[in-house]
Formats: C-alpha cells, structure tokens, sequence
C-alpha cells in the first residue's frame, strides 16, 4: 500500500498551537487495528490520533462539534472531517450507518454515546477508550462526576460485548497529574480453539 502523504504536526490558525503527541496508550495498541480498515476519531480536537493512524494507512474520520484544531487537514486524501454535536441528544449518523475498525475517544466521555459506539464497531474492531476517573479533582479539572469514569467503568461497557485486551486505573504524572482509566477492547467474542469457550486472545504489543 502506498504511504499516504504526510500530515503536518501543526495546526496552523487553530486554536491548538502544538499538536500533543498521540496517546501512547492508543500508540500502543494501533497495531492491533486490521489493516487498512477506517478509524474513527471521536471528539478528534487537534487531531493527533487523526494523524497517527492516517500515516499507517488508515482511511481516518474526525468527529467533533468544532473542527478549527483540524482545519489545516480539510482536503486530505483519506482523511473526512464530520462536525456534529455529540451531546445534543440527537442520532449521530456517522455512529448510526457507518462501521469502524477501530474507535478513539481520549480525555472525552459521554455516557449516552456508549451503546453506539459498540454497534459502530466492525467485526474485529477495537476500541480504544482512555480518560479522567473519580481522584480526578485533586489535581484539577475536570473534577465534576459527570466527566469522571467509575472505577471499573469502562469494564463494565464492554462486558458482554467486547473483549477485553487490556485495562488501567489509576494516577499517572505524565503528560500532567491525573486520574485515568484506560481500555483496548476488540469487537471479537467467538470462541477460539481449546479454549472453553472464550475468544481467541490477541497480541500485547509492547
């Protein structure tokens, strides 16, 4: 496949001055995306996970209710830039006709928009999932529950309906003090061979 071109690491005129780098949580797992199959950004801000999977050949779809962090990247081949408000209580059609090999939602939650996520998953799609948890407010915002993830929350999202690759809770000092919880979670529960009935597991990448 041909490498995609290159995607700058500034948004120039937006109001993200520096690009952050991608999360290395989704860094991490990227490799478990199948390739060459479309990748949702969800609430894609600067775009820096719009970035990271376009330049390993990904088609990328970035999903936000203001797509200034991502202007320079309007006209990109591959790349499809979709403004919707996601908390307006209405369908969102992207997560309602589409399917994604992998979805990325970071430092962004809203409860409502779980039971779509799971159906906008292709067979074999991850979900990479990683934001605030309660402990939050002590090193600042966002401290309100409502943006807050339960201990075990996102656990609890994907039982029944995803497996589970790997999962964290906890504080971290970097890139800021925080509280997070984490999830890689593959769209995948057929039973693999000799394995009494659980799914086939997936590479850790390391």
């Amino acid at each position: 496949m041909s490498t995609p071109p290159s995607i700058p690491s500034l948004a120039t005129g937006s109001p993200h001055a520096a690009i952050s780098p991608p999360s290395p949580w989704v860094a991490r797992f990227a490799p478990l995306v199948p390739k060459g199959g479309p990748v949702l950004d969800l609430a894609c801000g600067s775009g820096r996970h719009l970035r990271l999977f376009h330049t390993r050949n990904h088609p990328v779809v970035g999903l936000d209710r203001d797509l200034r962090g991502v202007a320079d990247l309007a006209g990109t081949a591959g790349v499809e830039l979709v403004e919707a408000d996601l908390e307006s209580g209405a369908p969102v059609p992207l997560l309602r006709d589409r399917r994604f090999a992998a979805i990325v939602v970071t430092n962004y939650l809203h409860r409502p928009l779980f039971p779509a996520l799971l159906d906008a998953l292709e067979p074999g799609g991850l979900l990479l999932y990683e934001t605030f948890a309660l402990g939050n407010a002590r090193f600042g915002r966002p401290a309100s529950p409502a943006f807050l993830l339960r201990n075990g929350e996102l656990l609890e999202v994907a039982r029944g309906r995803l497996q589970v690759v790997a999962y964290e809770h906890g504080e971290v000092a970097s890139p800021k003090a925080a509280v997070v919880q984490r999830l890689c979670a593959v769209n995948d529960r057929e039973a693999g061979s000799g394995l009494d009935g659980d799914p086939e597991p997936r590479p850790l990448p390391t």
